[in-house]
């Protein structure tokens, strides 16, 4: 009954895009001081088990539960609705909607990995000044009202996939809106106050870009759900776009401060990587080039942009997932090409002005939303329990103040 290869492929691949939540909390630890490492890694860490339980609960079925062809999704194919809540329904023999020769026990855990790890890339922009008990009602609410509805008006039915958009991996879905949320806690929780704001490890940060890079390939490749030459595609695409951006990132910043930087080549990668994910599997790899080269040029910008306002964004989340997601999901509307995935459309360069039209202003409501949202959200949290620490908490470092643990003793 199941396509034993296609199966193992997908495991693997689930077990992949699992390790990029690791790989990032070793990524943002480098990136800051050394008083707030273990806060960071752990918002990383705890959002592999608390999203776990809510994906268990509800997630899934409020994600892939019914569509709006069917008109069996809820509030006009903006969220599915509950039958598979709990996993009502989910047994050992039961097909993948999407791939029906792999169990749907392997699709629910493959796009579970989806959810752990886009929450956790908001966490950077807001390093050393969120409470603990607030960023767990943060992490609830993100995912109930703006995660979930988005992974099903996408991929599971909804409205945004009836529209005719595409997002092969996540442009939308994850960086777009992880980005622009990112950008409003920004806004929220104001400027750090403690000078403890330089990356203490970039060997860390290494670390952690290696474990993305690597994990890409299960997020972008696996998203085709099975081995063919699509999957081939997007698994070259995601280094080719990741590599061009490294090492246009490095010429900017090189011209810049006329020093090569490490951190800015492996900044750089991973502004490759998230502007190349909506497009993976539906684009030319020259047209992955010019992906690469675009995100390594205007993620760049934009975190410029973002110095020069003084927008506290410690980690870059906006400048490099938020734009990147953004400029990934429109240049699919002007590279994308049926002929090398007959599940795709074209795009403009190819006539379809009209796509690229959808694409562009979908993108624009994504990131409102994302940004609004989670902006009203942080306010009614902060009702609830304080969001920011205290500045004599931040000034002894979040790890001894709200978890009483040293990373380095």
């Amino acid at each position: 009954m199941w396509d034993t290869g296609n199966t193992a492929f997908m495991l693997i691949a689930t077990s992949l895009v699992m390790l990029m939540t690791p790989g990032l909390a070793f990524f943002y630890g480098g990136l800051v001081g050394r008083k707030n490492v273990l806060s960071i890694m752990m918002q990383s860490f705890v959002s592999m088990g608390f999203t776990t339980v809510l994906w268990f609960i509800c997630g899934y079925s409020m994600c892939f539960s019914g569509t709006m062809g069917a008109h069996t999704d809820l509030l006009g194919g903006i969220i599915g609705n509950f039958d598979m809540s709990f996993l009502h329904g989910v047994t050992v023999s039961t097909p993948s909607p999407l791939t029906p020769n792999i169990p749907l026990m392997v699709f629910v855990a493959y796009q579970m990995m989806f959810a752990i790890i886009t929450p956790a890339l908001i966490t950077g922009a807001f390093t050393n000044r969120v409470r603990f008990p607030a960023y767990m009602l943060f992490l609830t609410l993100w995912l109930l009202f703006v995660y979930f509805p988005f992974v099903h008006m996408v991929w599971g039915g909804g409205l945004l996939a009836n529209w005719g958009v595409q997002d092969f991996a996540g442009g939308i879905v994850v960086h777009a809106i992880a980005g622009f949320a990112a950008l409003a806690s920004v806004f929220y929780v104001g400027k750090r106050k403690a000078s403890d704001s330089q990356p203490h490890s970039i060997p860390l940060v290494a670390l952690g870009t290696g474990l993305l890079w690597f994990g890409w390939y299960g997020f972008n490749a696996g998203s085709q759900f099975k081995v063919d030459s699509v999957t081939a595609l997007a698994f070259l695409n995601t280094d080719i776009a990741a590599s061009f951006a490294a090492m246009m990132w490095l010429i900017m910043e090189w011209r810049a401060s006329r020093k090569p930087k490490f951190l800015g080549l492996l900044t750089g990668a991973v502004a490759g990587l998230a502007t190349i994910t909506p497009a993976a599997g539906y684009v030319t790899t020259t047209s992955a080039v010019m992906i690469g080269i675009a995100a390594g040029l205007i993620c760049y910008f934009a975190v410029q942009l973002k110095n020069k306002r003084g927008w506290d964004d410690a980690l870059d989340v906006w400048g490099v997932h938020g734009v990147g997601g953004c400029l990934g999901v429109i240049l699919l509307g002007v590279f994308a090409d049926s002929a090398v995935n007959s599940a795709g459309v074209n795009g403009l360069i190819l006539g379809n002005s009209s796509f690229f039209l959808l694409q562009v202003g979908v993108t624009l409501g994504a990131a409102i939303y994302g940004f609004g949202f989670t902006y009203v959200m942080l306010i009614v949290i902060n009702k609830i329990t304080p969001v920011k620490v205290e500045q004599s908490e931040e000034e002894r470092g979040v790890d001894m103040s709200l978890h009483g643990e040293e990373a380095y003793l």
